[in-house]
């Protein structure tokens, strides 16, 4: 009546329509994995090199901003010297950076 009928139309036979219809797809994964996850995976093996070489003397500054020199090193913990006899338990992986030496002055 006033609504007309819808055929389905043949399939086409385009060879590289499967193809060229995944390329953007492919192509952001692609950026996504240079500019994204390469870099924090890097990032990630330093931070763990880092934490695996942590020795007695060490000055360091843990995620919370502590400040202080290794007294101990654990298995999973480590003991931070941050003031003349304050020691405090702080997990290995939540130092952050290992500071040079001589840059805290007196603890």
């Amino acid at each position: 009546m006033l609504i007309s009928n819808a055929y389905a139309q043949a399939a086409g036979s385009d060879p590289t329509g499967g193809l060229m219809g995944m390329l953007p797809l492919i192509l952001m994964f692609v950026v996504l994995w240079f500019l994204m996850i390469r870099p924090q995976m890097k990032r990630a093996k330093e931070h763990k090199a880092m934490v695996a070489a942590l020795s007695k003397g060490d000055e360091v500054v843990t995620g919370g901003g502590i400040a202080g020199r290794v007294a101990d090193v654990g298995d999973s913990f480590v003991q931070v010297e941050i003031a003349a006899n304050t020691v405090v338990a702080v997990q290995k992986q939540a130092v952050a950076t290992v500071l040079p030496k001589g840059t805290l002055k007196a603890i």
